[in-house]
């Protein structure tokens, strides 16, 4: 499972580390490579190549004309590229998935369990800032996630 936030750097050429705790997760389930995509934030998902397949399958089984499915597919399934990791633990973002983002220099991987996150350190903070000060969203987050289960 990935967990955690993690500081990282990027480079001009888009390419990055990948934390070595969830290089870790990568080499106990035997994954070389990641699948990345666009996030319905502005954000890069990344999923280990067994998660991703495991997606798609679901997707797959979901009417295909309905408007959010076809929507979901469009934006997440359409941008997506495998990704391998190197010896040294980079990978390459590529270029529309950086703008997607605004990944230029100062990035956060956040472990969302069974994928993580890539932002634009800024980005993430921002967000996270505003959701902890909007009561009324903390409230309504809460009750949504009662009605969960959790």
């Amino acid at each position: 499972m990935f967990r955690g936030r993690y500081e990282h750097a990027i480079d001009g050429k888009g390419r990055t580390s990948l934390p070595a705790r969830f290089r870790e997760v990568l080499a106990a389930a035997g994954e070389e490579r990641l699948v990345l995509t666009t996030g319905l934030d502005a954000c890069v998902v990344a999923y280990p190549m067994s998660e991703w397949r495991a997606f798609e399958e679901r997707l797959a089984a979901l009417p295909q004309f309905d408007p959010s499915v076809v929507a979901l597919r469009r934006i997440y399934v359409s941008a997506a590229v495998e990704c391998e990791v190197d010896r040294l633990g980079r990978l390459l973002v590529p270029a529309t998935l950086r703008a997607h983002a605004g990944l230029e220099r100062d990035v956060l991987w956040a472990g969302m369990g069974r994928h993580c996150e890539l932002w634009a350190k800024e980005r993430f903070e921002e967000l996270r800032r505003a959701t902890l000060e909007d009561a009324a969203r903390r409230t309504e987050m809460a009750r949504r996630l009662a009605e969960l289960g959790l």
